[in-house]
């Protein structure tokens, strides 16, 4: 994915040496899709949806995929990591990408953090 015309950084360096990636509209519904056709049940749908996400957006040092789909990081993270890095991720997304919504004094406090 190239950098978006309106986000910062649109990689951030996580703890253990990987990186998370902010990911395009189009990766975004893609990872919505995959997690449809994963869950069975409408409670397993949050925890499907993040897993797919993750499969997109965490990515070694060198770029390349951690996970190859939403199932394998299903398979080999627990529960709470996922939720953890999924939280992670979305909080980058919204320091990186602020709301158009926002007035340009609310816009600018978010790019100072």
């Amino acid at each position: 994915m190239s950098p978006s015309i309106l986000a910062g950084r649109d990689r951030m360096e996580l703890d253990n040496g990987m990186v998370l990636r902010l990911l395009s509209a189009l990766e975004v519904l893609q990872a919505r899709r995959e997690a449809d056709e994963l869950c069975r049940e409408e409670w397993e749908r949050a925890v499907c949806a993040n897993a797919c996400l993750l499969a997109r957006a965490l990515e070694t040092q060198e770029g390349e995929p951690v996970f190859s789909s939403g199932q394998a990081v299903l398979s080999g993270l627990r529960v709470e990591e996922i939720s953890a890095l999924a939280r992670t991720w979305s909080q980058f997304n919204r320091e990186e990408n602020p709301s158009l919504t926002l007035s340009q004094e609310q816009a600018d406090q978010v790019k100072k953090k």
